[in-house]
């Protein structure tokens, strides 16, 4: 097996422990993979769990997550709400990036220019913000139009870069991933204040980070080199598992997790995820780009919603496709994010014969034929579940053409600036662990000036929504605001202007002499990570 491996990866995998840093004995090599790259260096290029793990091993926020996701300090030290409408942080003193440049609040204002250009996919954490003000080289002060009650929670995945770095390279503006081939310096390159740095970048094929040996803050793993391979194919990334070739999989085929649990010197780790899979609609366009019905979108019809909804059966997705490793869900939140409303999560029932009356009075006896993307590589059977849909769509007169592409192509085409898609599958996480992130990124009227819809990829545009979005996030009153959610999450689903799915459960598998923590959100800190 190692040897068909070493062949089928083509010299993807680096053999042998890193040189330990100084006066660390016990430092390791870790080598894992994924079935789907990056795609970028670049922090603000996606609004994408895998994407921000990974960079955040390099590029650090103000506030970070600890262990059980509580928010600890980072590159700030301390904050306090010192007016209803102002939010002021003590920045890190004595930290470096890891080229020697000092951090100071000009790093944190031009990475605030830089994450609210229009090509950045992070508009969605500042919302609320009217201005970012430096006071002195290490104060800084969030201006917010109104109450902001949770904006330490929403700073977690913004990692700060370094001015100096960014204007010497030309890097001041995110390159656009909605415009596959557009790159700055910033796509293939890194350098932050973090714990690792980029040694070695090869897009879809390898990437390697080795221990930031200036870091201002202590690990407490011991890797010291981090060898990330893709290997797209299941079967080979679970086979190069079982045979040592790697050391840990983030993405695990429900298939094989009994087999990886049974096979001694390999183990599986489940928790249950705060990610919400769904499928979206355009109800923006007059006329959807891939379906037969010419002149009108059918998609502005909940009715038509309503039918799509109902025809397709969760349960046996669950059970069959996921093999039990998810949780369906009729709302587009997760127990455990603040605002779920357990009273809301019942979905409605299947019901192909209603589905199909539904159809025929909404003016499509016949059904009709739309487009469908999905990504391949991005979630936990993403393509296997777009297809069982594809099935029971058939099933009521809808025939979707199916287009599953990998992340890169697949998130370029449905999101920003395209929006290409009809239909489509995606998931979401609310990096607030709090109901007002996933209504302002996924439902809100898409408003580029202040980041709200950055990820509507469907153009929904609601007046209710929008009320209810604008009130969340100033409310201080808890019931009041929760009150506020339940009326948003209520409008969602009495509209269908989603169809939620399932909440799958984080599985990922690791050789037995590897220790990791696994968080419910899916990141994967190497800093936790210890290889015996």
């Amino acid at each position: 097996m190692r040897r068909i491996f070493n062949r089928l990866a083509a010299g993807l995998i680096v053999a042998g422990l890193a040189l330990p840093l100084a006066g660390t004995a016990s430092a390791a090599t870790l080598r894992w993979s994924n079935d789907g790259d990056v795609n970028s260096m670049d922090p603000y290029a996606r609004n994408e769990t895998f994407l921000l793990t990974f960079l955040q091993n390099i590029y650090e926020p103000l506030v970070r997550r600890s262990k059980d996701l509580k928010t600890e300090p980072s590159l700030a030290t301390e904050w306090a709400q010192t007016a209803p409408d102002v939010w002021r942080f003590k920045l890190r003193q004595g930290v470096k990036f890891s080229d020697g440049t000092p951090f100071n609040a000009d790093d944190v204002l031009m990475s605030y220019k830089r994450a609210r250009q229009p090509s950045s996919n992070l508009g969605s954490i500042f919302v609320t913000l009217l201005d970012l003000v430096k006071v002195d080289d290490y104060t800084i002060e969030f201006h917010t139009k109104g109450p902001d009650p949770i904006l330490p929670e929403e700073l977690t995945n913004w990692g700060i870069m370094s001015k100096v770095w960014a204007e010497k390279n030309n890097a001041t503006v995110p390159a656009d991933l909605g415009k596959v081939t557009e790159e700055s310096y910033a796509t293939r390159n890194a350098m932050g204040t973090g714990p690792y740095m980029l040694k070695e970048r090869v897009p879809d094929v390898r990437t390697v980070l080795v221990a930031n040996p200036n870091w201002w803050d202590k690990p407490t793993g011991n890797v010291t080199e981090a060898i990330f391979t893709r290997i797209a194919n299941p079967s080979t990334r679970v086979a190069a598992l079982l045979s040592g070739e790697i050391d840990f999989v983030y993405t695990v085929p429900p298939q094989d997790v009994d087999r990886i649990a049974s096979t001694p010197g390999t183990k599986i780790l489940k928790k249950p995820e705060l990610r919400t899979i769904f499928l979206g609609f355009d109800q923006n366009r007059d006329e959807l780009l891939e379906s037969n019905i010419k002149g009108k979108n059918p998609f502005k019809d909940v009715r038509v919603r309503e039918a799509f909804y109902r025809a397709i059966d969760e349960k046996t997705i669950v059970t069959k496709v996921m093999r039990g490793q998810a949780e369906e869900t009729a709302l587009m939140i997760a127990p455990g994010v603040n605002g779920f409303d357990k009273s809301l999560n019942e979905r409605v029932p299947y019901d192909p014969a209603k589905s199909k009356k539904l159809l025929a009075d909404a003016g499509y006896p016949n059904g009709f034929e739309t487009g469908m993307d999905c990504p391949n590589d991005r979630y936990v059977n993403d393509e296997q579940i777009c297809q069982a849909v594809v099935a029971m769509l058939a099933k009521v007169g809808i025939k979707v053409n199916l287009l599953a592409q990998t992340r890169l192509k697949y998130f370029g085409k449905i999101g920003s600036p395209n929006y290409g898609a009809s239909f489509y599958m995606l998931g979401w996480t609310p990096s607030t662990y709090d109901a007002h992130n996933m209504l302002a990124s996924l439902v809100a009227t898409r408003t580029p000036a202040v980041g709200l819809g950055d990820n509507n990829d469907g153009g929904i545009s609601n007046a209710q929504i929008d009320k209810d979005v604008g009130e969340i996030q100033v409310e201080l009153d808890q019931k009041k605001r929760q009150a506020l959610i339940a009326d948003a999450l209520s409008v969602i689903k009495n509209q269908y202007l989603y169809i939620p799915l399932h909440q799958q459960v984080v599985v990922w598998a690791a050789r037995s002499n590897v220790e990791v923590v696994q968080m419910a959100d899916n990141y994967f800190p190497l800093r936790f990570v210890t290889v015996k």
